[in-house]
């Protein structure tokens, strides 16, 4: 599962899966947890006679979409079934929510890219592919962020741990973790004055930034939020790096691991 987004986007998710596509049928649904793409993936690996399914969650935090995810799957009580919710509106991308029937037992990732140690060499590699003078450099390191304070709190926390390879490795004068809280407007304002007013007294005090995107893919609205300020930026996100096609076979293991004490 991952959100998705352009051709490229997508592309690049697709790419991730290529050490375990050898292995094991794999199936892509791209949403925030639409139940539609979700049982059309869930369809296909019917077809092939698939009895046990690793569910894979490809989302910065964990949280994101787990219960609904849980609830479309049966795996909890909650979701209605199909017909009920089928076509929600006013919705910029499908999020259609019912319980899928299928014989299927499911096995549910629990962790987010913000969890995985394995993401740590890949904010170590963004970085190096940005140093001039890194006793001169500050590296800023930007993700999507949520409504919840205490949720959007975790996540600075646990982006923060991701960095601490590079804090130790690297020689940077310092490294800063903000998130945007993109689809939030009322905290967005606030979140995006306090990224700009960072990086102004970083420029100020005659050190350069480096702005790192901690997001599956791309560089997403940062571009016209720094817009007039000075950095450097690859504008890559997480993919693509093997660590993270590393992190997807590594999550895969452990979820067939589960399936297999459960059978």
């Amino acid at each position: 599962m991952a959100h998705g987004g352009t051709e490229e986007w997508n592309e690049a998710v697709q790419n991730a899966t290529t050490e375990i596509s050898d292995k094991y049928p794999v199936e892509i649904a791209f949403g925030m947890a639409d139940a539609g793409s979700i049982e059309e993936s869930v369809r296909r690996l019917e077809g092939l006679g698939v009895e046990d399914v690793g569910v894979v969650r490809m989302f910065v935090s964990g949280e994101s979409w787990y219960e609904r995810t849980q609830q479309i799957l049966g795996i909890l009580e909650g979701a209605p079934s199909k017909g009920a919710n089928e076509t929600p509106p006013n919705t910029f991308m499908p999020m259609g929510f019912w319980k899928i029937e299928t014989d299927i037992k499911f096995h549910l990732s629990e962790d987010g890219l913000a969890d995985a140690t394995e993401m740590d060499e890949v904010i170590v590699s963004r970085i190096k592919g940005l140093i001039r003078q890194p006793e001169r450099e500050v590296a800023i390191v930007i993700a999507h962020g949520t409504g919840s304070d205490e949720e959007d709190s975790r996540w600075v926390k646990k982006i923060t741990q991701r960095t601490e390879t590079a804090k130790l490795t690297l020689g940077l004068r310092d490294i800063k973790v903000f998130t945007l809280r993109e689809d939030w407007f009322a905290k967005r304002g606030e979140a995006e004055s306090n990224i700009r007013t960072y990086m102004e007294s970083v420029i100020n005090d005659g050190l350069n930034p480096l702005v790192i995107p901690f997001r599956v893919h791309g560089f997403g609205p940062y571009a016209r939020v720094l817009e007039g300020l000075d950095y450097r930026a690859d504008k890559l996100g997480l993919l693509p790096h093997e660590n993270v096609n590393l992190w997807v076979a590594n999550q895969l293991e452990s979820l067939r691991q589960t399936a297999q004490r459960a059978n």
